[in-house]
């Protein structure tokens, strides 16, 4: 005996309804469908080494990655946050750098995007060679930095010597070799600067420029009062571009003074004292201490920029 006919249409229909609420679902939640093999991809590679990094440091890990390890706690920690001849320093060297390098780079790079904001004949050619510092390596920086500051035969004492200035030490001077690396990290880096203001730049409107022009302002109040209020959020993105790189940085100084930023030390930073502390003195447990303390303070920057952000946007 045949069933009912409104028997047969629900089982015929169950899985092509089920089928349905599927294809519904997943066209609803299809950017997130798309985007999960990439976000669960980044997602591995950051939290992984992350969770080690975290793991090593709560171990007394050192001489070899493979040997037996005992769990001692927040031990490298408190150690760390008590070596105030090398960890402070390097902290402290860290910012330094970071906040003078960062000062340079967004006020060279806002004064050569307004140059560069208005059309003038050979543009294309000044962009391309303002952009060339890009292109190189910052380790090939660092070393040709390190040979035009050379005390003996570097071009920039030369130079000095041509108008009776003495040689100076440059890299070599406890007192003048961060100077002279953040003045290659200031070379190198404005360029990008310079591109993410210009970018604002481009796309603000010229209409109320023009009317403060007609009302008689002059340039410094059409930029202080009403380009530079209009780029703050973009201004605030390179800062937290810039800036977390600028924390980051490894290649140059590495490059130009070697192992421990130098005899004396005159330009460790956090990561080359993480480095020193993994390669050197094979360290693991204090240094990944002292890389998770560094990521906490690149995380505190980035969320105090972020708020700022937030605060010039509305």
């Amino acid at each position: 005996m045949n069933p009912p006919r409104s028997a047969r249409t629900r089982r015929a229909g169950g899985p092509a309804r089920a089928g349905g609420s599927l294809s519904a679902w997943a066209n609803r939640h299809r950017k997130w469908l798309f985007a999960a093999p990439a976000m669960i991809f980044v997602g591995v590679l950051i939290i992984f080494p992350l969770a080690w990094t975290l793991y090593l440091s709560l171990t007394d890990s050192q001489g070899s990655v493979r040997a037996a390890t005992e769990f001692i706690g927040l031990q490298n920690y408190l150690t760390v946050l008590s070596d105030t001849e090398r960890f402070w320093p390097a902290v402290g060297r860290t910012l330094a750098f970071t906040g003078v390098a960062l000062a340079f780079e967004v006020v060279l790079g806002m004064g050569v995007a307004l140059l560069l904001w208005r059309p003038f004949r050979g543009e294309k050619w000044v962009r391309v060679a303002i952009l060339l510092p890009l292109v190189a390596t910052p380790v090939a920086v660092g070393m040709m930095w390190r040979l035009i500051f050379d005390p003996n035969i570097g071009f920039v004492n030369q130079l000095l010597g041509m108008v009776g200035i003495p040689p100076q030490p440059w890299l070599s001077g406890q007192d003048t070799a961060l100077g002279t690396t953040i003045f290659m990290d200031v070379w190198q880096w404005t360029p990008m600067v310079v591109l993410i203001l210009l970018a604002g730049l481009t796309s603000l409107s010229d209409e109320p420029d023009e009317a403060a022009r007609v009302d008689g302002a002059n340039a410094f109040q059409r930029f202080f009062y009403i380009t530079l209020p209009l780029m703050m959020p973009t201004v605030i993105v390179a800062i937290l571009l810039r800036g977390i790189d600028a924390l980051k940085t490894f290649d140059i100084l590495y490059a130009t003074k070697g192992k421990g930023g130098g005899s004396f030390h005159e330009v460790e930073t956090l990561n080359v004292y993480a480095y020193g502390l993994s390669f050197d003195y094979n360290q693991y447990g204090l240094s990944s201490a002292v890389l998770i303390l560094f990521f906490m303070i690149i995380i505190g920057s980035m969320w105090l920029l972020t708020m700022r952000k937030k605060a010039v946007s509305k």
